[in-house]
């Protein structure tokens, strides 16, 4: 297998996972301490590699190109394939649009400052829709290429970042305790997020063309990466501002200005605000391509030019018009997000392979190690993290921020 295409994978994984959720884990983590968020971002990043194992597992009995849309079909019939056909749609075309909300207002403020031009925030998203859109249309490769050189340059702003801010870091920040109790199940869903690449592994599969030692390396590592860069910014970003900071303004604007305050510098606002863009760009990247390949399933085998257009206006179009006519709608709706998460990564990998092991012959095949047990303990997990999102929206637990 061609090592370019493993490293070029792995990096689309970690990019995809490394969004711009991950600025929000300091604030997440505020209420409940560096110790505690360390733990429950251990055991979830274990639960998240299993089931991207899973899938791996699933895949050798399908073609490299097919999608969970058609492993749904193939192997649970059409209830299973509607099911996972709607917690695609929603979890794709919510996080699409956010980042393309995001990124529009993101884009328009680099354009200012760039340029001392005033853009209109419309004007801005579509241009950044049609720019993504376009790269993720070519294909995977072109993905490949462009996000290689922009993970690579969110790598560098983040190690500018942890090198400045590491000396700052105050040992007693990071031996706080939660603050309250309830806050802990409150972090769970959006720790569970930071580490959602999911929809993007059957592009993967289809990249590497379906070989299965190769993949395994790609979950691994790529996952793996995102673990340790989220380990490192809590601990510069918890071990530079109190507890108390925090909490009392739980805001990423407030964060960064406080990042910028400790240094007496704005260049670190500024170097976080890059990091920040591409942490956005690649992660958007990675979920449109995700989509695109879901949704090119259904599109004539999305293999000429004409459906590959197609495929990428009904990719781009939908998310962008929720985001251009109905932002503050849609930030409500990102709450529900993971429980369709939930569905995709953990549910569905765990009843697949489950049908795949009992009708399926494996004795040549790989089959990911925990048996039955380790099935069923991850399907707790998802179960939890459903029940916490409803408490959170029937106000039964403290919400975050």
């Amino acid at each position: 297998m061609n090592k370019s295409k493993i490293l070029g994978s792995t990096l689309i994984i970690a990019g995809t996972t490394i969004g711009a959720g991950m600025l929000a884990l300091p604030l997440t983590s505020a209420g409940i301490g560096f110790s505690t968020s360390l733990i429950i971002m251990l055991a979830l990043w274990a639960v998240m590699t299993y089931t991207a194992l899973l899938m791996v597992e699933v895949h050798q009995y399908a073609s490299p190109d097919a999608t969970l849309h058609s492993l749904a079909k193939e192997l649970l019939g059409s209830k299973g394939q509607w099911v996972a056909t709607a917690a695609m749609m929603f979890l794709f075309y919510s996080l699409c649009a956010a980042y393309i909300a995001g990124g529009g207002s993101q884009f328009a403020e680099r354009i200012t400052t760039l340029t001392t031009l005033e853009v209109p925030n419309a004007f801005a998203t579509v241009i950044f829709t049609f720019v993504v859109a376009s790269i993720v249309t070519i294909g995977t490769s072109t993905v490949d290429k462009v996000n290689r050189v922009l993970f690579s340059i969110k790598i560098v702003a983040m190690a500018f970042v942890l090198f400045f801010l590491a000396p700052n870091v105050t040992e007693s920040y990071l031996l706080s305790l939660p603050v309250e109790q309830g806050l802990i199940i409150a972090a769970i869903p959006i720790i569970f997020t930071s580490f959602g690449f999911h929809g993007s592994i059957p592009a993967i599969v289809k990249y590497l063309d379906g070989h299965t030692t190769s993949l395994r390396k790609v979950m691994l590592f790529g996952s793996a990466i995102p673990l340790i860069i989220y380990i490192f910014w809590q601990v510069v970003t918890l071990g530079v501002v109190s507890q108390q900071s925090l909490l009392a303004d739980p805001q990423l604007g407030s964060l960064l200005v406080q990042l910028a305050d400790t240094l007496h510098s704005s260049n670190i606002s500024q170097i976080i605000g890059v990091f920040a863009d591409l942490a956005l760009l690649t992660s958007f990247l990675g979920v449109s391509l995700g989509l695109f390949e879901f949704l090119g399933d259904s599109v004539k085998g999305n293999r000429d030019q004409a459906s590959r257009l197609l495929t990428g206006f009904l990719t781009f179009i939908p998310p962008m018009a929720f985001a251009l006519f109905f932002p503050q709608g849609f930030i409500l709706a990102l709450g529900y997000a993971a429980i369709a998460l939930v569905v995709l990564a953990l549910f569905f990998p765990v009843v697949l392979v489950k049908h795949a092991r009992k009708t399926l012959k494996t004795d040549q095949n790989y089959q990911v190690l925990g048996g039955d047990g380790a099935l069923l303990v991850t399907s707790l997990v998802g179960v939890s993290i459903i029940l916490i999102q409803i408490a959170l929206v029937l106000g039964v637990i403290p919400s975050l921020g």
